[in-house]
């Protein structure tokens, strides 16, 4: 049954994503006043988050940013339909890289890299990253976390690994990097390292978007043993449908810095981003979810203290 019905999904799908992306954006536009004025789709949640990550904004200021997100969240749903079936050619024209030179350098040079990204732009166009690296012999993909529908979870898969580009579950990320590395091969991997981590996965708090935010370090905690070169993807948004991606280095010598210090970076970089243009951020998840507060609750004293340490 459930076969049956991917390829139900899999052929509805594929033939509405057929439509000229001119199509996506008119329904991308009805579909805003729906989600944003009918359903309310976690509008408390996304009014919530934007009023305490900027608390020097106005009422009116918050509103309008609240509706330009809603309507980039649409647009965001449009592009990610359209994908299923783009084609090389239009994925390049809309989809920019700049400085990729000091990444195909790096990896002529034997050296790994790790591309730390947020919910921010369109995370999923990230994926055709492959078709701008030169070395076919290296591992690339991204971390992803499995969807709870396995349905929806294959066709994901399908969509973001069509450009080379390959999907490695979270459980698997260690397996599969360091796997790769003994064999002698060198990995170009992203990771959207801006998720809500478990109680039992923080090892650090940073002050992110006016919160003491608990953030992961697993991406740092990799790239530090496969010595990487770490890099920020600062995306921008020049015209609706169109991206630009540039390798932002973080540090060239990972090894030689102090713990958390790339994890920090990252967070300072995507702050930033978010500030100059908050509507291209997933507001609608809950961030903040777990805070220090709660972990202090999980953990005694001692065990804080050890768990805060660890890299």
């Amino acid at each position: 049954m459930n076969k049956i019905l991917y390829y139900l999904i899999f052929g509805i799908w594929y033939t509405v994503s057929l439509l000229p992306m001119c199509v996506h954006y008119f329904f991308s536009d009805i579909t805003y006043y729906f989600i944003y004025y009918v359903l309310r789709y976690r509008r408390k949640v996304v009014r919530k988050n934007l009023v305490d990550s900027f608390p020097e904004k106005s009422h009116e200021e918050i509103v309008k940013i609240e509706k330009e997100f809603y309507a980039y969240f649409c647009d965001y749903i449009a592009e990610t339909v359209k994908f299923f079936s783009i084609s090389e050619e239009e994925i390049r024209r809309r989809m920019k890289f700049e400085n990729v030179e000091h990444v195909n350098q790096c990896l002529a040079n034997d050296r790994s890299c790790s591309f730390y990204l947020g919910h921010y732009c369109n995370w999923e166009w990230i994926s055709t990253i492959p078709l701008h690296l030169k070395d076919t012999s290296e591992l690339r993909g991204q971390i992803y976390h499995p969807l709870e529908n396995p349905i929806s979870d294959k066709l994901f898969l399908r969509m973001r690994d069509r450009f080379g580009s390959k999907s490695i579950s979270m459980d698997d990320t260690f397996r599969a990097i360091v796997g790769a590395k003994r064999q002698g091969r060198n990995s170009a991997i992203g990771y959207i390292s801006d998720q809500v981590p478990g109680y039992d996965n923080i090892h650090y708090f940073t002050d992110f978007l006016n919160h003491d935010t608990p953030v992961f370090t697993g991406a740092e905690r990799i790239t530090r043993m496969i010595d990487a070169v770490p890099y920020y993807l600062d995306i921008t948004r020049p015209k609706r449908g169109y991206y630009v991606c540039r390798f932002i280095p973080i540090t060239e010598h990972v090894k030689d810095c102090p713990p958390f210090f790339v994890t920090e970076q990252y967070f300072r970089m995507l702050e930033k981003s978010i500030q100059d243009k908050p509507q291209y951020w997933l507001w609608s998840h809950n961030r903040w979810k777990r805070n220090r507060e709660g972990f202090n609750k999980q953990f005694t004293e001692e065990e804080r203290k050890k768990r805060l340490s660890r890299l």
